[in-house]
């Protein structure tokens, strides 16, 4: 198996282009207005083209109007969306798109390995579940979570596809990547100089990172 890398949070062609050189698997846009890395329909219809295929594009949103995913998906055609809010199974599945969920790990209610993986339960249509760390924003704080709250989740033999994110870079994800096994890693401020600004260099360090971490799994 191989780790999948997303790189989200993207606002700049030039950073599209470095995520793409590196290898990375799927490149994210945030339509939430709250975000420091919120980019409009127009400009994301514009970046996504610069993305070649075989790199999956994500849209994030967070607790949207339905009238704002419609847009997204008319103008600019995303491969996937991602409800990174409180979101209900019905308000994910509406739009007749694949989507990703996303769980923030210790929030009141998900903050026990058990909770955690009964809000996921409901979330069985969902291409992935995506664990973040809970803080006051949604995502992109560069804050970790204690990896045991996904005890329950590992267990359970209808669990979706793991994507893990929070607090993650080159420097400690390869050891998390050991630990966890997840399908992919998404990371924003991991690769970051500013907000919404990102680093070929840290891409390129994430990535070779990730690979090593596979390459050692294939040897035990």
């Amino acid at each position: 198996m191989r780790t999948r890398v997303k790189i989200c949070g993207l606002t700049r062609a030039a950073d599209i282009a470095s995520a793409v050189q590196a290898g990375a698997d799927a490149i994210g846009f945030v339509f939430y207005p709250g975000s420091k890395r919120y980019v409009t329909p127009a400009q994301a219809a514009q970046l996504r083209r610069t993305v070649p295929a075989f790199v999956d594009v994500v849209a994030l949103f967070v607790n949207p109007e339905p009238a704002e995913v419609r847009a997204v998906l008319e103008q600019v055609g995303p491969d996937l969306l991602q409800f990174h809010g409180d979101e209900a199974p019905q308000e994910c599945e509406r739009h007749g798109a694949r989507y990703m969920r996303a769980f923030r790990a210790g929030a009141p209610g998900l903050d026990t390995p058990d909770t955690l993986a009964a809000a996921c339960r409901a979330y069985g249509q969902a291409a992935a579940w995506l664990f973040d760390s809970y803080s006051a924003g949604y995502g992109g704080s560069g804050q970790a979570f204690d990896h045991a709250l996904l005890g329950g989740v590992q267990a359970d033999p209808a669990a979706r596809p793991l994507v893990l994110s929070g607090g993650l870079n080159a420097a400690n994800v390869g050891a998390t990547i050991q630990a966890i096994r997840p399908w992919a890693v998404d990371v924003s401020s991991g690769v970051e100089t500013a907000p919404g600004l990102k680093s070929a260099d840290k891409i390129r360090a994430l990535v070779e990172a990730v690979r090593q971490a596979d390459e050692r799994l294939r040897d035990e």
